[in-house]
């Protein structure tokens, strides 16, 4: 019934989308991604260079993305569906260049801002001061231009009592505002957001979408990647729904929602 819902929901784009001429943000065509998993318990790295070294070690392929194409149009907020271990969070790192696929291209128009895993790039030991600095440098900001954003920077993430203490010691709700915060003070063309929005208050949780709404407006591609239904169905136009890591449908927002739904 799905599959059926979906081929009607993809006709109908076509459909819809014959004079179509948007510029793409990106463009995924045919990737697929494999992992190689060991099929022995190791414990420790000398058990497995003693393995390795007797060819004693055996894989399993495990194949996280089967074949998928899909097109996001600059401008555009796309949403990605799909269950615990569709796929979802290994597509977001193969267009954000973190994994390179086995096979197929993935094509990036523009300057692309990645809030994949809360807390990577934040150095521990830093205080929030130097983290801002740190993160805006691995996003390619000159430190003038994260001088310029630092305040504002910590009064969305409300940590200005805290801006010189260890991110050791903040909860997973401030690195989650910090990261956030950072991210998305320089306005990159492109934003990739994968569940950060789960994260924290509803407090904080309505400054991210009022600023992922700012930026829309603006004109910047939104990727996003979320179990909530309802915040796809709010913020997004289109979606793609993955499961076992194979697109089964992508088209109009609520179409694809009601076929997650189904599944």
């Amino acid at each position: 019934m799905i599959f059926y819902q979906c081929a009607e929901l993809a006709k109908a784009e076509l459909a819809k989308g014959g004079g179509n001429v948007a510029s793409p943000a990106i463009t995924v065509q045919n990737v697929s991604m494999c992992f190689n998993l060991t099929k022995d318990k190791i414990t420790g790295l000398k058990e497995y260079i003693i393995k390795a070294l007797k060819r004693e070690l055996f894989y399993e392929e495990f194949w996280a993305l089967k074949d998928i194409s899909l097109t996001v149009n600059k401008g555009e907020v796309f949403g990605i569906l799909g269950l615990n271990g569709a796929g979802k969070s290994t597509l977001l790192k193969v267009i954000a260049g973190v994994f390179k696929p086995t096979r197929g291209s993935v094509t990036v128009n523009g300057e692309l801002a990645p809030l994949l895993e809360l807390g990577v790039g934040f150095d521990p030991e830093f205080s929030a001061r130097n983290n801002i600095f740190l993160n805006g440098a691995m996003y390619g900001h000159a430190p003038k231009s994260m001088d310029a954003k630092y305040d504002e920077i910590l009064d969305f993430a409300e940590l200005r009592e805290f801006e010189d203490v260890a991110v050791k010691n903040f909860s997973s709700g401030m690195k989650a505002r910090l990261g956030f915060a950072v991210a998305t003070s320089i306005q990159p063309d492109i934003l990739i957001v994968d569940e950060i929005l789960g994260v924290g208050d509803y407090k904080f949780r309505a400054k991210c979408e009022k600023r992922i709404r700012s930026m829309i407006e603006s004109g910047v591609t939104v990727l996003l990647v979320s179990h909530q239904i309802e915040q796809i169905k709010k913020l997004c136009s289109r979606a793609v729904l993955l499961k076992r890591g194979e697109v089964v449908c992508t088209g109009n927002v609520e179409e694809v929602c009601h076929a997650y739904g189904d599944d």
